[in-house]
């Protein structure tokens, strides 16, 4: 006999104890709760699945929609300063002692004019006065040059304050001065011919006389020869 007839043989052989009857009954409820088992994890994972697709679909309607619009947020309070109301800044305009004398010089800027000013100048304490050349144009009135006594007194006898003859504005102011006496006339000398100022008696003192020449006969004071004033009677009152 080989192996396999022993094997063979073996197998016809009834065991040594016989095999229980199977229980049906058994191994069909816990078949059944097998499948129960695997049914509620697979409902489980299906759910848990499901739910994932749902979360995965919202997620993607998330995306899909438009990001809300940010919240406006308030401004930061800002500290503002109101600009100050522009003003204009003018020198106070010195007021005119006596009467303002017009030249009948007209420019764009107003006509030229004479007046006196009051002057306070500690080392001339005899000199309480100049005199202002400035143009006026309706109301209003400036000066552009003022020329007062350097020595002694502002109303010794003889000739004071002479200037102009210069160009400010782009015009050309007229050589001014006054006179300090009964002057009815006032000469100079330009190029060999006898030129006559003009004359105003000056309101505030009527033994003081303000005088002009016309720019055209006398276009500086670099051109006068000594002024001479005469009285009423043609005399001189001057050397």
């Amino acid at each position: 006999m080989n192996d396999l007839d022993g094997l063979r043989a073996a197998l016809r052989q009834p065991p040594g104890e016989p095999f229980a009857e199977p229980d049906l009954a058994r191994i069909m409820r816990d078949g059944t709760r097998l499948r129960r088992r695997r049914r509620v994890l697979t409902g489980t994972a299906g759910i848990a699945a499901a739910a994932a697709v749902v979360l995965v679909v919202v997620f993607a309607i998330q995306l899909r929609q438009p990001a809300p619009a940010p919240v406006a947020q308030p401004p930061a309070p800002v500290s503002v300063t109101p600009a100050p109301t522009p003003t204009t800044s003018r020198a106070p305009a010195v007021p005119a002692i006596g009467d303002v004398v017009g030249t009948g010089i007209r420019t764009p800027a107003g006509e030229i004019v004479l007046y006196a000013q009051a002057v306070d100048i500690p080392e001339l304490p005899n000199v309480r006065f100049g005199l202002a050349a400035g143009f006026r144009s309706g109301e209003s009135l400036q000066a552009v040059l003022l020329s007062n006594e350097t020595r002694g007194s502002d109303l010794s006898f003889g000739f004071h304050a002479t200037d102009g003859g210069e160009v400010i504005r782009d015009t050309l102011i007229p050589v001014f001065g006054y006179f300090s006496g009964r002057a009815a006339r006032i000469t100079t000398t330009v190029h060999g011919k006898t030129v006559d100022a003009h004359l105003a008696t000056w309101t505030a003192d009527a033994t003081v006389v303000i005088f002009w020449f016309d720019p055209a006969e006398v276009p500086n004071s670099a051109v006068l020869t000594p002024l001479i004033a005469y009285d009423a009677d043609g005399k001189r009152l001057t050397k």
